[in-house]
């Protein structure tokens, strides 16, 4: 309904009515052709946010079709869907650091576990198609992710204006095979704002959701480190094969 002017229109002029109103009333107060107005009370009450009935008849013919708006919070307001992440976090900040990034970082592996999608039966996990798979779950959720060569996981570039940040990091030589990528850039961060404010829980929540993310696909490499704001516009998760290095727990590798 947002997307449609329209629709909001019809919607309102149904609220402030003191009775329902039928298709031609509510066409008349807008302006427009009864079938406009059709057209959008049948996509409102297909949303569930206007209600249609017929009157009872007074005379002869079929009983008029008249709709109401459906009792319910105005789903077309504001959303405050930040202030309610930064007061959920805040129960957090008020925690022991080191068991604060611990849980969050679980909380990652937990989601990254549920939201990729895995791979089919009996269809070898490859580092390649493990890979893939990331970047496809990684997409969905706004992270604009890339592929990218680079140092080897577990050394920060020393060139790289970030250099010297805290990461979330448990360096591991190579990765899983010469065709996969040692690092994935992130060039988007969908929960910027909060990266900003709690670096020390969001950050780990995202190396968290790749780990579990792999894990769940039964990938023969993990990500070992993530490079919050590497570059002014690039956070890096670097990439090891399972089991050639100490994975990332929580316990106190920030640095």
């Amino acid at each position: 309904m947002a997307e449609s002017p329209r629709r909001r229109a019809v919607l309102e002029v149904l609220r402030a009515a003191p009775a329902p109103l039928g298709v031609t009333e509510t066409a008349e107060r807008l302006g427009v052709h009864p079938n406009t107005v059709r057209f959008h009370l049948d996509a409102l009450v297909a949303e569930a946010l206007v209600e249609r009935r017929a009157e009872a008849s007074t005379g002869p013919g079929r009983p008029r079709t008249v709709y109401t708006v459906r009792p319910s919070m105005d789903r077309g307001g504001v959303r405050g869907y930040l202030l309610l992440a930064r007061m959920l976090l805040s129960r957090w900040t008020s925690a022991d650091p080191a068991e604060a990034r611990e849980q969050a970082m679980e909380t990652g592996r937990e989601w990254g576990r549920f939201l990729v999608d895995p791979l089919p039966p009996f269809e070898r996990p490859t580092a390649e198609r493990s890979v893939a798979r990331l970047l496809a779950l990684l997409a969905g959720l706004g992270f604009e992710p890339e592929p990218a060569a680079g140092a080897a996981p577990g050394t920060a570039p020393e060139s790289a204006p970030g250099a010297g940040r805290e990461s979330v990091s448990d360096p591991g030589p190579g990765t899983a095979d010469e065709n996969t990528p040692e690092r994935i850039r992130l060039r988007h961060c969908p929960f910027l704002e909060l990266a900003e404010e709690h670096g020390e829980l969001i950050c780990p929540l995202h190396l968290g959701l790749i780990q579990g993310a792999l894990d769940r696909l039964d990938a023969p490499l993990t990500a070992t480190r993530l490079e919050p704001f590497a570059e002014p516009d690039s956070c890096y998760a670097h990439l090891s094969a399972a089991g050639s290095a100490p994975r990332d727990t929580g316990k106190g590798t920030h640095r």
